[in-house]
C-alpha cells in the first residue's frame, strides 16, 4: 500500500518513463545533470505528458509554484482550457507555459529593486525539482526573478550556490584523484513544531496575529520533569501525525522520523536527506501542509521559533553534506589513507570556512522569532563555535603539531602515507549547545528557526565552502608534493581558525567571556546580523561565487530590515490591543467585584483585611499597566516616525522590544492576581496542555 501511496501526486522518473518517450527522458535527464537548456520540442512534449498525467488524477489548472522574498511560496493558476473551433474546449500545456511563467514582480518583496510601474517578473521551471500535484493544482517549482534577472526569490541564489559548491569541490577532488563529476549538497532539515487545540488557539488574539503568545504566566507545570520527551504520543496527536505522514509520501517526501519533543505539546518532524534545492522545495510544502492536516483534527500547528515563553523553542535542524555522482558521502572519514587525506582536507575547510564567515552564518538565521529563541532551551547560542568532539579535533591539531596522535590507537597520522585512527561516527558525544556541531559524517547546523525556508542557510552554506575549496585547489595546483600541500593547508586552518572549534558547554558564561577573547562574534540580535551582510568581504565573496550582485544584497538586506520592523510593530500593536481592550478591562472588573465585597463586609460588621490587599494590589497594577502601554505607544510613536529603515529598526530593537516586556511582565502579574473566571484569555496550561 505505501509503495502504491509514496510518490503518487509527483511527476518523478517513474511516472515520467510511463509518460515520456525513452530518448526524451534520458534527454531531460541529460541536461539536469549538464545544466543545458531544453530544446522546445522536447519541452512541449514533457508539458503534454505532464498534462496528461495530471488530466488522469483529475486536475484541470497548473500553477508556476516559487518561494519569494515572504519567506512562504507563492502560486497563481491557470487552466489547461484553450477555445476550440467549433465553440468547445481543448485542454492544452505547452513547452512555453512550462518553462516561462510571468507573476508581478512589482507586488513581492524586492528590497528596491523594482518599482511599482515596473511590474514584469518572471518563474523558469527547475526541470531538478519534480512537479507535483497539490490541493488539485499542478504545481511546477520554479525560480522567480526581475524583468533585468535579479534574483527576487529564495530559490535563484540556492541554484546558484549549489553550481558553486559542485564546480569548486570537484575540482578540489580531481587534485586529489578522485575522478567525481558531480558533487551535491545534501540536506535533511528537522521541524519542530506545537500543536495546540484550535476551539483555544482561536481565543488567543497574539497567537492569531503572531504565531506567538505575547502575554501568558508560566503554569505550574512546565517542561521541568522531562516527561513529555520521546514520551507516548497521545492517539489524537498520533492520528495527525499517521495523516501528515500519508499527505507527505504522497508528494514523494521521505517522512521518516516522528516523536514528541522537551516542552509540552511540542513535537518533532525528519525527512531522509535529499538534494538540497528539492529539501528546500518539500520543506516548504512540509510546513504548508503540517497546518493543513492539523485543522482536520482541530488542532493548530504552530510553527513560530518561541510560541511560549519559559519552555523550549522550536528550531529546523539543518544536517547538511555533500555526496558524489555515485553517492559517496565525502564527509565519511574513511578507511583508507586517500580517503583520510580527502576527509581532513574538506573538514579543514569547513572549519576554516565557518570561521572566517560567522558573519554570514548568523545573518542567514537572523529573524525576529528567533532572537527569542536562541540561547537556551537547547537552542545554541548567538556566538557562532563549532564542535568536533576531543577525538576529531585531537587528530587535526596532531598534524597541526606534526606529532603522534595516540588516543585510541598509537599510529602517526601522516596525510596519505598512515591510516587515519578508526573514527566511528559515535566516538564523539552530542552537544545541543553547539551552533554547528560534526556528527559523524555530516554538518548539524542548529541555529535556524522552525518557521524560517532552510534556503538561505544553505545558500551561506554552500557559498562560504565553496569558496574555501577554491582557495584550496588553487595552491594545491601548484604543489609539487601533494601530501606535504595538504599538511600544509590543515596545518594552517588549525593555526589560523581553530578558535571556532569549542566542544564545551556553549551555554556557560565562561564560554561568553571565552568567546570574546578569541574574538568570535556574538550578535544577538537580527539587527546586529542584518547590518554585516553588505560588508566588502562579503559583496566580494558572493560576487567571486556568482550569488549575488550587490545590488542584490542590498536589496535583500533592505527586505529583511522592513520584514523585522513590521514583524515587532504588529506584535507590539497586537499588545496594545489586547492590553487596553481585554486584559486592563477585565483585572479592573475583578477589581471591582473585589471592593464590592469590601463593602458589603464592612456594612455587616466583617473584617476585609485580605480583599482591601487584594484591591489595592489591583489598583497598583493597573496603574503600572497603563505607564506601560504608554512607555510602548511613545516608543512606536518614535519608531513610526522614522519608517521602516535601519534606524526604525534600532528602535524597535532597544525601545519598542523593552517596552513591550515591561508590559508583558506587569500583565503576567497580573494574571497571577486576578480570577480564572475573569481573565479574558486561556492560559498557559489551557494551551500547552489543551490536547487530550
Amino acid at each position: 500500500m505505501i509503495n502504491d501511496l509514496y510518490g503518487s501526486m509527483v511527476f518523478d522518473d517513474k511516472t515520467m518513463r510511463k509518460y515520456l518517450k525513452e530518448e526524451t527522458f534520458l534527454e531531460l535527464k541529460k541536461c539536469c545533470e549538464n545544466d543545458i537548456p531544453l530544446s522546445i520540442e522536447t519541452a512541449n512534449e514533457i508539458a503534454d505528458s505532464m498534462k496528461n498525467w495530471a488530466l488522469e488524477k483529475g486536475v484541470t489548472h497548473f500553477t508556476h509554484w516559487f518561494q519569494p522574498m515572504t519567506g512562504i511560496t507563492a502560486e497563481k493558476h491557470d487552466s489547461f482550457i484553450a477555445p476550440a473551433k467549433d465553440g468547445g474546449v481543448i485542454m492544452e500545456f505547452s513547452g512555453k507555459e512550462l518553462i516561462k511563467g510571468e507573476p508581478d514582480a512589482s507586488s513581492f518583496p524586492n528590497g528596491g529593486l523594482r518599482a511599482t510601474f515596473e511590474a514584469r517578473g518572471y518563474t523558469a521551471w527547475d526541470p531538478t525539482s519534480y512537479a507535483f500535484i497539490k490541493d488539485g493544482i499542478l504545481c511546477i517549482p520554479t525560480a522567480f526573478c526581475s524583468y533585468n534577472g535579479a534574483a527576487l526569490d529564495k530559490k535563484t541564489p540556492l541554484l546558484r550556490s549549489m553550481e558553486a559548491i559542485n564546480k569548486h569541490t570537484v575540482r578540489l577532488l580531481h587534485l586529489l584523484g578522485r575522478d567525481t563529476k558531480k558533487v551535491s549538497a545534501m540536506v535533511g532539515p528537522e521541524q519542530e513544531y506545537f500543536l495546540v487545540d484550535t476551539s483555544v488557539f482561536e481565543k488567543r488574539k497574539d497567537l492569531f496575529y503572531t504565531g506567538r503568545t505575547l502575554f501568558g504566566a508560566r503554569p505550574p507545570k512546565g517542561q521541568e520533569l522531562d516527561d513529555h520527551y520521546f514520551g507516548a504520543i497521545k492517539p489524537r496527536v498520533a492520528a495527525y501525525m499517521k495523516e501528515l505522514d500519508e499527505e507527505l509520501w504522497k508528494l514523494g517526501i521521505l517522512a521518516k522520523t516522528k516523536h514528541n519533543e522537551a516542552a509540552p505539546a511540542q513535537h518533532e518532524f525528519a525527512p531522509i536527506y535529499t538534494t538540497v534545492n528539492v529539501s528546500c522545495d518539500q520543506n516548504q510544502l512540509t510546513m504548508e501542509i503540517m497546518k493543513k492536516v492539523a485543522a482536520k483534527h482541530n488542532m493548530t500547528c504552530l510553527l513560530h521559533e518561541k510560541p511560549f515563553a519559559g519552555v523550549n523553542g522550536s528550531g529546523k535542524h539543518n544536517n547538511w553534506s555533500l555526496s558524489t555522482d555515485d553517492g559517496y558521502n565525502l564527509f565519511e572519514p574513511g578507511k583508507n589513507p586517500q580517503e583520510n587525506a580527502q576527509f581532513l582536507l574538506l573538514l579543514a575547510g569547513v572549519i576554516a570556512a565557518v570561521d572566517k564567515h560567522q558573519d554570514l552564518l548568523r545573518f542567514s538565521v537572523a529573524y525576529a522569532g528567533n532572537d527569542l529563541r536562541l540561547g537556551g532551551n537547547e537552542a545554541p547560542p548567538a556566538i557562532m563555535s563549532m564542535y568536533l568532539g576531543d577525538e576529531l579535533t585531537g587528530i587535526l591539531q596532531a598534524i597541526a603539531d606534526g606529532r603522534t596522535y595516540s588516543n585510541r590507537a598509537k599510529c602517526e597520522v601522516a596525510i596519505g602515507v598512515h591510516v587515519l585512527p578508526k573514527f566511528a561516527m559515535d566516538s564523539a558525544d552530542r552537544n545541543r549547545t553547539s551552533p554547528f556541531a560534526f556528527t559523524g559524517n555530516k554538518f548539524e547546523f542548529r541555529m535556524p528557526g522552525s518557521a524560517q525556508s532552510i534556503a538561505g542557510v544553505n545558500v551561506i552554506l554552500n557559498t562560504i565552502v565553496a569558496d574555501q575549496f577554491k582557495e584550496f585547489a588553487d595552491e594545491l595546483e601548484n604543489c609539487k608534493d601533494i601530501n606535504k600541500g595538504i599538511t600544509d593547508i590543515i596545518s594552517r586552518v588549525m593555526k589560523d581558525h581553530s578558535k571556532i572549534i569549542f566542544n564545551g558547554n556553549n551555554y556557560s558564561q565562561e564560554w561568553v567571556r571565552e568567546a570574546e577573547k578569541r574574538g568570535l562574534l556574538n550578535l544577538p540580535t537580527t539587527i546586529d546580523a542584518l547590518v554585516l551582510f553588505t560588508e566588502k568581504k562579503n559583496v566580494e565573496l558572493m560576487a567571486r561565487q556568482h550569488i549575488f550582485s550587490e545590488e542584490e544584497m542590498m536589496s535583500r538586506k533592505e527586505i529583511y530590515i522592513e520584514n523585522y520592523c513590521k514583524l515587532i510593530n504588529i506584535e507590539a500593536m497586537t499588545m496594545l490591543d489586547i492590553a487596553t481592550m481585554d486584559i486592563i478591562p477585565a483585572v479592573i472588573e475583578y477589581k471591582k467585584m473585589v471592593t464590592e465585597t469590601v463593602i458589603s463586609s464592612k456594612e455587616v460588621g466583617v473584617k476585609a483585611d485580605a480583599e482591601i490587599k487584594i484591591a489595592n494590589h489591583l489598583e497598583d497594577l493597573i496603574i503600572k499597566s497603563e505607564k506601560a502601554v504608554d512607555s510602548l505607544k511613545t516608543a512606536l510613536n518614535e519608531a513610526h516616525s522614522m519608517g521602516e529603515n535601519l534606524n526604525s529598526a534600532h528602535i524597535y530593537k532597544d525601545s519598542v522590544i523593552a517596552a513591550m516586556n515591561g508590559l508583558r511582565a506587569i500583565c503576567d502579574e497580573m494574571e497571577l492576581n486576578t480570577a480564572k473566571s475573569y481573565w479574558p484569555l486561556p492560559s498557559y496550561g489551557d494551551l500547552l496542555f489543551s490536547i487530550h
